[in-house]
């Protein structure tokens, strides 16, 4: 691809003539920033566009998981590791976890994400077996008690599997599906939709020390390259959801271009989720340490996603960032 097109997003009901929806929801764009890795930004009409990439961006997205993707929808993070950079392993144990699921779906949760790994930078690689111990048991106590989406966190198709036989409905991978050659083949068997996340290097050394051609260029073509491949293994488009992978392999420079300029992945057809929450980067700029304190932070970078059209926001704090999307949407 010579060309990569960022819509510039605007709101509100005064749409002048020829304003395009983005990705078929409340926002819309007139005009769209053209990037290319041989020549400088240039601003172009959404009525120059080619065709199919004005119906890409433009066109809306396919429900996920019975779940409508043209308003902001919340995913609750549940992390049943005892090393949680965020949370200190406070849901290791299941009871734990299962009172926290709760008090997701109660806040406003619309999918739960349930891991067992750590991927924390620095973080070990854990065995299946722990892995499957650590979420097997929760997800299936929730399945047999709510209707809320859940969704297993895994690189491994051995915890995939034993996630959704036990009542799991979506599969989201840091890895991209790049770490298990069975993880693919699995999902496009079972029918379930899946989430790609760019991540540079394992979680053990994504923060040696990252480097790109382009950052934002660069994750697109990767996540670009990935969701092909998945088209070719059997999962269709319309089944993928896509993450940038803030804070997997970046830099605070890195992550901050990725997220003034999020709205160019709606150029990839999917659903786009954003996970930020209580990040690093969050707490440098936002001079908090604790990362259990970084509420308002990870508030300000989800809100400002939105209005880049994002549609989810996986988060560790549902109840603070329902109220929020509440009020945002209020307001636009």
């Amino acid at each position: 691809m010579s060309e990569y097109f960022r819509p510039l997003v605007q709101h509100g009901a005064a749409r002048p003539e020829g304003a395009q929806p983005l990705a078929g929801g409340a926002l819309w764009f007139t005009h769209l920033q053209a990037l290319s890795r041989e020549g400088a930004p240039r601003i172009v009409r959404a009525a120059d566009l080619p065709r199919q990439v004005l119906a890409r961006l433009s066109r809306p997205r396919p429900p996920l998981l019975d779940l409508d993707m043209d308003r902001p929808r919340i995913m609750g993070i549940l992390n049943t590791t005892p090393d949680s950079f965020s949370d200190g392993g406070v849901h290791h144990r299941p009871e734990a976890a299962l009172a926290a699921a709760r008090a997701m779906i109660a806040a406003g949760a619309a999918i739960v994400d349930i891991g067992g790994e750590s991927t924390r930078p620095g973080a070990s690689p854990v065995a299946e077996a722990e892995e499957i111990a650590r979420t097997r048991p929760v997800i299936a106590a929730l399945a047999n008690e709510t209707a809320t989406p859940l969704s297993i966190d895994t690189r491994n198709a051995a915890v995939a599997a034993a996630a959704l036989d036990a009542g799991a409905h979506l599969v989201n991978d840091v890895s991209g599906l790049t770490h298990d050659p069975g993880l693919a083949p699995l999902c496009a068997a079972r029918g379930v939709p899946v989430c790609v996340m760019h991540a540079q290097g394992d979680p053990q050394t994504m923060q040696a020390n990252p480097r790109y051609d382009d950052v934002l260029l660069d994750v697109y073509d990767f996540l670009e390259t990935r969701i092909a491949a998945l088209e070719r293994s059997g999962i269709p488009r319309a089944r993928i959801v896509a993450d940038p992978g803030i804070g997997f392999g970046k830099t605070q420079r890195h992550n901050l271009a990725l997220l003034q300029n999020i709205s160019l992945f709606h150029g990839l057809g999917c659903a786009i989720l954003l996970g930020a929450s209580r990040k690093g980067f969050i707490g440098a700029i936002g001079k908090e340490p604790r990362a259990d304190a970084r509420i308002p932070g990870s508030l300000a970078v989800g809100l400002a996603a939105l209005a880049q059209g994002v549609q989810i926001l996986r988060v560790h704090d549902v109840a603070a960032t329902a109220q929020a999307v509440r009020l945002w949407q209020a307001v636009w």
